[in-house]
């Protein structure tokens, strides 16, 4: 996911930047291809990953485009805030990696 979602915020802002936008999409290309540079290796994935999807909701309510593609990729940032960068990531290297795990169920006896 990370991956994916690295990949398209790089080929999004790049192709956005090559056609001569204003300054307003010229900054907002310009975080996301430094989020998604970041996000490609797993570096700072969970606030990287909130970062994105508040990104692309500033980007639905100011800037126009294809709005389903904002949405998509601001959900799998939203993922990626709360999932975590995986273990083949720069993140689990340096920090570990945590898994979850729900406490075990309680089965309650029939009286």
């Amino acid at each position: 996911m990370r991956v994916v979602l690295g990949a398209s915020l790089l080929l999004r802002a790049n192709s956005a930047l090559w056609s001569n936008p204003d300054v307003s999409t010229t900054i907002i290309s310009a975080f996301l291809t430094v989020f998604g540079l970041l996000l490609i290796p797993g570096l700072w994935t969970p606030l990287v990953g909130a970062l994105v999807a508040l990104l692309e909701i500033l980007q639905i309510m100011t800037i126009g485009g294809d709005r389903w593609v904002t949405v998509l990729l601001g959900t799998i940032g939203c993922a990626l805030a709360m999932l975590g960068p995986g273990l083949w990531s720069v993140d689990a290297r340096l920090f570990g990696w945590k898994r979850v795990q729900p406490p075990p169920r309680k089965i309650r006896a029939n009286s």
